[in-house]
């Protein structure tokens, strides 16, 4: 994914208030998929710690040459209804889990056949849901432009995710079970919303 930062938080004309201008983002389309990364999973914070969620494709002949765009998923196993049971233990008892549940699991029953429909929902729902300014558009061609940041490969489960610690920007929110294992970062985006709820967006613009 790469991403122009068109407009940031910008002050008002009389300079009494902040207001959130929308970032061109741009989510790569035209990739071919790239196993064990994020583009099927997500880490969220549980009763036995961190753990992860992974979304089951289909591997038709190998996916490492089929674009991210046409990779199925797998609904052989019962996977959605273990992964809202996974999320119900871990957000259940957090203080905005019944205000958001019903979309995001009505999301996981859906039955997307593609991986990136699935992805682009979820995506979708997050962005409305934390109140993110965001002009979100699709690539068209998989090619690296210059003037944007390219963030396609800097985030990757199998590599150490430093980022928000080197900018500084790795800030503590309230999230419950961190009176056991202390805060944990680098987590799926409704560990936020579940936990700060509307406020998501005053835990974001303090970034």
């Amino acid at each position: 994914m790469a991403q122009e930062m068109s407009g940031l938080i910008s002050r008002r004309g009389d300079g009494s208030s902040l207001e959130l201008s929308p970032s061109v983002v741009y989510i790569e389309a035209c990739e071919n998929f790239q196993k064990q990364s994020y583009r099927n999973r997500c880490r969220f914070y549980g009763a036995e710690g961190v753990q992860t969620l992974s979304f089951p494709i289909l591997h038709e002949g190998g996916t490492h040459k089929i674009p991210i765009s046409e990779i199925k998923i797998d609904y052989k196993t019962p996977w959605v209804q273990q992964h809202e049971r996974a999320i119900v233990s871990a957000y259940g008892m957090s203080a905005y889990f019944d205000y958001y549940k019903d979309e995001l699991f009505a999301i996981l029953e859906a039955g997307h056949e593609r991986l990136f429909d699935l992805n682009l929902a979820l995506i979708r729902f997050f962005i409305e849901k934390t109140g993110i300014k965001v002009d979100l558009r699709m690539t068209q061609d998989y090619e690296r432009d210059p003037q944007m940041e390219d963030l396609r490969e800097v985030i990757h489960p199998k590599r150490p995710d430093t980022i928000l610690s080197e900018l500084d920007l790795e800030k503590p929110y309230f999230q419950v079970f961190a009176p056991k294992y202390g805060f944990q970062s680098n987590l799926s985006i409704m560990d936020l919303l579940f936990n700060e709820g509307p406020d998501s967006i005053l835990y974001l613009k303090r970034l």
